[in-house]
């Protein structure tokens, strides 16, 4: 206490910097200057438990409520001040089914801020699952090709703009779903990195060509598939890593999509 008041006695030569969307998590445009509010980790906090049935520990809501405690201490926020992307366009937790399981995204401002896999099927189901559009077997061999992971791209991630690093895992996808080294003229790889290309031009999001534009019907537009592995998601979360400017990987995108299929392939073996 002693060595923060001399902190605080500065006041307004020396203002503490609120914690922002931009400082924890991987979020543009707008959300990414604007200070996390209280209001908004009560809405996350709230949509967390209604769908998963309690606060995951370390997941958005608690590192929002995190954030947001130590911005109304700094007095940079009011305690009923919610931001308005989140006031707008909501705070939200959905769902995608897997077989085997189903990822969790979360997204304040329609913007993706956590996505998880959370196992939901014992070892030894059968049955059909929802996945990419289509029914899955599980169970007796069933398993989700990289085709398919990039289909479930498009729910998890589809209103994110391409870039460089969607590009790039999405042709390492491709090259290992038809065990060529050549991209497809006119195939999901091509179009990745046309639209990576697009966007570089283009000033507004809401102009950008986005993941869903580009992953819908993923798995019909390859020429081959197969299942996802483990080296495939190696080899995605590395080619995805190494195009982003902080070498990290996008929640919910291309290379999360592809370990989350290759962990539930291990899984149902």
């Amino acid at each position: 206490m002693s060595q923060q008041q001399p902190r605080r006695a500065q006041g307004n030569e020396q203002q503490q910097e609120p914690v922002k969307y931009g400082d924890v998590f991987p979020v543009s445009g707008e959300l990414a200057s604007k200070p996390i509010a209280p209001r908004d980790a009560a809405m996350m906090q709230s949509a967390e438990s209604s769908i998963l049935g309690q606060t995951q520990k370390g997941g958005p809501a608690s590192v929002m409520q995190s954030a947001a405690t130590q911005n109304v201490r700094a007095g940079v926020v009011d305690r009923s001040q919610v931001t308005a992307a989140a006031a707008d366009q909501g705070v939200t937790v959905s769902e995608t089914d897997l077989p085997g399981g189903r990822v969790v995204s979360e997204a304040v401002g329609g913007q993706v801020v956590g996505s998880f896999v959370q196992p939901g099927l014992a070892q030894g189901t059968t049955g059909k699952v929802a996945y990419g559009g289509k029914d899955i077997d599980i169970g007796g061999g069933g398993k989700i090709t990289i085709g398919e992971a990039l289909e479930a791209t498009a729910l998890t991630a589809g209103d994110k703009p391409v870039d460089q690093s969607d590009a790039a895992a999405i042709q390492a996808a491709e090259v290992r779903a038809t065990g060529r080294n050549v991209i497809t003229p006119g195939g999901v790889a091509a179009a990745a990195q046309a639209a990576a290309t697009y966007n570089t031009r283009v000033a507004r999001d809401e102009d950008k060509t986005t993941l869903g534009d580009v992953l819908t019907d993923a798995a019909l537009k390859l020429p081959a598939d197969k299942e996802a592995t483990p080296r495939d998601a190696e080899g995605v979360v590395g080619a995805e890593m190494r195009n982003d400017p902080n070498l990290a990987t996008h929640p919910g995108g291309v290379a999360a999509s592809v370990v989350a299929a290759a962990r539930l392939n291990q899984n149902n073996d």
